[in-house]
């Protein structure tokens, strides 16, 4: 046996390579526990937590009054099964699922910075601080709105971006994709017109889909939404809602300057708009930017945040800001369609905020996006991929290819080298950005990445 494993892991060990080796067959009777516990020199409670470990896998089964046997035989795993769809048309979620099914491909397409970038260390002094604190909360449903403590932070931080908001007037969800999911089911109908920037995060247009409305693009620039186009779409459209982000936009790194949000928010009141702020990258940020939420008070803008981007993905949580008057009204829905948010990350990502080591990781990570952000832009331009905007912050190039190629079809040759990209028109209403890309400069520090570049463009 291997002396580096528990006893429990000897036992169990035993077993799968009893079983590997076809010495126990797929249906046959394990020995009982008092003849496994003697065979082995082990006591009968260590193969008791064996077997107990075993049936949770599925690798045994238990028959009462009779004993314990080896399950049926796994289907074999088809490599195809898990490997990416190369036929799959390139729509809003092509870039999602090629990013979540593949485990060892290159990312620069993805949304997501490398784990290793991630502050472990700091979730795992968490997740020790929460085992030994008994008034944890980590088995129970939340109350409706979520943890109170982790509200009263986000009050606190929501304030050093000028945005003045009381712990009623928030909402923790499970993520803030969750968060745009249950406004979207609040404020709107099928049939109804909601604008997007052009281009914009594909999610946004696949969930808008999925809701039956009709969606108009509205030309995205370094400073905002293009205000002419906005305009003439508010007058012929007359839409429900605008959903943007207003700082580090996906997928083009750009931030809303503070004359166009003034601009944005009165042609909001003249023309009955909402308007939700999806504001995820907030954390990358340099020096806090302007928000609708702090000049609106929360009069037609919506806040949504989350924590996946910068602290961890696995960790799902996001919030809602809003008016207090819709407060009662998206709580009584999220316990309709939810129930209820975890209360374990909730209580987690409380503790991480609290010890004082968040703010040093997100020091770090701006530094190191900042230390690779110039040459990844100069990289990329070199093989003929010209950066649309240097943006100051963030973790995205918007890259236009050089003329006469398609990024759609670029991305579907890296994947048979088994590099993921992110091709324009995944993002963009109108289909309009055929030549250009979304890269991930994080992401994309790999060789791999370049050679391919390189041998697929001409420059």
């Amino acid at each position: 046996m291997a002396f580096d494993l528990t006893l429990t892991q000897q036992v169990m060990t035993v077993i799968r390579d009893q079983i590997a080796r076809r010495q126990l067959s797929a249906g046959a009777r394990l020995p009982s526990i008092r003849a496994f516990a003697e065979a082995q020199n082990v006591s009968k409670s260590t193969v008791v937590e064996a077997y107990d470990r075993l049936l949770a896998e599925g690798v045994i089964t238990a028959r009462r009054g009779s004993g314990y046997y080896v399950a049926s035989a796994f289907a074999p795993l088809s490599l195809a099964e898990i490997g990416p769809r190369l036929d799959r048309q390139v729509d809003p979620l092509w870039v999602s699922r090629q990013s979540l099914e593949t485990r060892d491909y290159l990312k620069p397409g993805c949304g997501w910075l490398p784990a290793s970038w991630m502050p472990e260390d700091d979730i795992r002094r968490a997740l020790r601080a929460l085992a030994r604190n008994p008034k944890a909360d980590l088995l129970d449903y939340s109350t409706p709105a979520g943890h109170a403590g982790l509200r009263q932070i986000l009050t606190r931080r929501l304030a050093e971006k000028d945005i003045d908001v009381s712990p009623g007037q928030i909402i923790l969800m499970d993520s803030a994709t969750q968060a745009i999911e249950l406004l979207c089911r609040f404020l709107l109908k099928p049939g109804d017109t909601v604008l997007l920037d052009d281009p914009c995060y594909f999610n946004f247009l696949a969930k808008l889909r999925a809701h039956k409305v009709n969606v108009v693009g509205v030309p995205y620039t370094p400073n905002g939404p293009d205000m002419a186009a906005l305009t003439a779409a508010l007058e012929t459209h007359r839409p429900r809602l605008y959903l943007t982000n207003t700082s580090m936009h996906n997928p083009t790194g750009a931030s809303l300057s503070p004359i166009n949000a003034h601009r944005l928010l009165k042609l909001a009141e003249a023309y009955d708009l909402t308007i939700i702020e999806d504001d995820i990258y907030s954390d990358f940020e340099l020096e806090p930017g302007p928000r609708l939420s702090a000049f609106d008070g929360f009069e037609r803008v919506v806040y949504v945040g989350g924590f996946s981007k910068a602290l961890s993905a696995s960790i799902r949580l996001g919030y809602i800001a809003a008016r207090p008057d819709w407060i009662e009204a998206l709580t009584d829905l999220k316990i309709a369609t939810l129930f209820s948010s975890q209360t374990f990350a909730a209580e987690l990502v409380c503790q991480v905020l609290s010890d004082g080591h968040y703010r040093k990781h997100l020091d770090t990570l701006r530094q190191k996006l900042a230390a690779v952000r110039g040459p990844t832009a100069e990289r990329l331009e070199k093989l003929g991929l010209k950066p649309w905007l240097r943006p100051q912050a963030g973790m995205f190039l918007w890259c236009e290819l050089p003329e006469g190629y398609d990024a759609s079809d670029l991305a579907r040759q890296a994947l048979n080298e088994r590099i993921v990209l992110a091709p324009g028109n995944a993002f963009s209403v109108n289909q309009t950005a055929t030549r250009f890309m979304r890269f991930n400069i994080a992401q994309s520090q790999d060789e791999r990445l370049f050679a391919f570049l390189k041998s697929h463009l001409r420059t």
